[in-house]
């Protein structure tokens, strides 16, 4: 898939909009998965007070799904090879922040599925956060493009993956852990699942 047309109209803008909105971006693409990480505690907090374990289990196998998307974008990397637009799409805009290093391939983008897999899997969690956590899934993937670090069809691949792997298959097991731990009594394990509706006063 050639996507060298839709980057350069994309980095193009980037250059000729406001320098507020550049600095936006630089910072989004940056540190912007440190919002999906925050979410995730908070997800687990709230679930810990919930009655049975399967709202625990998926908080908990949301992080272990971003983390299998992560590691299944670096496989497909590596497989591709193929080269950052910022060096490869001549007459493109320069991009917004460093070209990544050579051998830093493009396809997919890890930052997209990380998005991707992390906002499918907290809406799993919590149905009504898929209103904040898609957009700014897309926004991450978006972001990409703007600053010239990836072709779109890399983010769009990249949000593919990792809203593909975030389906919780391994809630069930978590689940069984999770009920056992509560069951155990020990304080460790019931303050890091919760107490369980066995466990109220």
């Amino acid at each position: 898939m050639d996507s060298s047309g839709l980057y350069r109209e994309i980095t193009g803008s980037a250059r000729s909009a406001p320098g507020w909105v550049r600095s936006v971006f630089e910072v989004w693409t940056e540190y912007g998965l440190l919002l999906f990480g925050l979410l995730f505690i908070a997800v687990w907090w709230r679930a810990r007070a919930r009655t049975g374990p399967r709202p625990v289990a998926l908080a908990l196998a949301a992080p272990l799904a971003t983390a299998l998307a992560y590691a299944a974008s670096e496989l497909l990397k590596s497989a591709v090879d193929e080269e950052r637009p910022c060096r490869a799409v001549a007459g493109a805009a320069a991009p917004l922040i460093a070209c990544p290093a050579p051998g830093d391939w493009s396809f997919p983008s890890n930052h997209s599925a990380i998005a991707g897999a992390a906002a499918v899997a907290l809406a799993l969690a919590v149905p009504r956060l898929a209103l904040a956590a898609v957009p700014l899934a897309a926004l991450m993937a978006f972001s990409r493009v703007f600053v010239g670090v990836h072709y779109p069809h890399d983010v769009l691949a990249g949000l593919l993956l990792g809203g593909a792997l975030a389906v919780p298959a391994l809630t069930g097991p978590i689940s069984t852990i999770t009920a056992a731990m509560r069951a155990s009594g020990g304080r460790a394990a019931v303050w890091f699942t919760g107490p369980g509706p066995a466990r109220r006063p």
